[in-house]
């Protein structure tokens, strides 16, 4: 049981993060799993476990530093470490807005919480992965975070820094054995892209198709891969 490798997903309520927990509950490994909503986190837990899962669930808000302290020392506590990170987590802030009239406090927030939360995830996590020579931390980036879209406003902005901040640390952590990537999911349908095209007319896929890149990068498979980006929805594992 102990060497099962354990595996960490934020925003594990919804969407991608549900379709994770729910892949990587089939392959045997153990799961961390955190919202910020507790009652859709439970039910998660809840179908996993019924999958034969070993998975700790816990509520909280991983853009604030006590929570993430909070989250993986408990995480620490019952697994002895952490093997893989996906740092899923974010939120898109309001509906489409053009910048000139994007509530400062909104633009605040959603910069603060998909950009801190992979931050402080990952500084939290590193020190047990280099001291053990290994580890995979997975960011989620958009192709928001490549160009630029009218309306998208903090939340594209935020996947451009993300995507800084993944290359950055991928040139620290050359030739630690951790490797650091980040997966483009593509258009999926899930709550937020309902937010972000309302108006939405043309077919989105479902997030437990895009899952399958990230099964690569938690895996050995991937243990030379540093500093990548893949496009999930075309991702073919060769």
């Amino acid at each position: 049981m102990g060497n099962k490798r354990v595996v960490m997903i934020t925003g594990a309520s919804k969407g991608l993060g549900k379709a994770l927990t729910h892949a990587f509950a089939k392959t045997g490994v153990r799961l961390a799993i955190c919202s910020r909503g507790e009652e859709e986190l439970i039910k998660v837990k809840e179908e996993v476990e019924s999958l034969g899962a070993e998975v700790l669930a816990v509520a909280a808000d991983v853009s604030l530093e006590r929570d993430v302290e909070r989250f993986v020392s408990i995480v620490e506590n019952v697994y002895g470490r952490v093997d893989v990170l996906i740092n899923n987590a974010s939120i898109f802030g309001p509906g489409p807005t053009l910048l000139l009239d994007y509530p400062n406090d909104d633009f605040t927030e959603v910069l603060k919480v998909n950009i801190m939360n992979p931050f402080l995830l990952t500084k939290r996590v590193l020190p047990g992965m280099l001291e053990r020579n290994e580890g995979s931390i997975i960011n989620v980036t958009s192709e928001a975070g490549r160009t630029g879209f009218a309306e998208w406003g903090a939340y594209g902005i935020s996947k451009f820094a993300l995507e800084g901040l993944t290359q950055t640390w991928a040139d620290e952590l050359q030739e630690t054995g951790v490797r650091i990537n980040m997966v483009d999911p593509g258009e999926m349908d899930t709550d937020m892209h309902d937010k972000a095209v309302p108006d939405c007319d043309y077919d989105l896929a479902n997030p437990d198709d895009v899952v399958d890149v990230f099964l690569y990068l938690a895996s050995n498979d991937s243990k030379s891969i540093n500093g990548q980006r893949f496009e999930a929805q075309s991702f073919k594992d060769e």
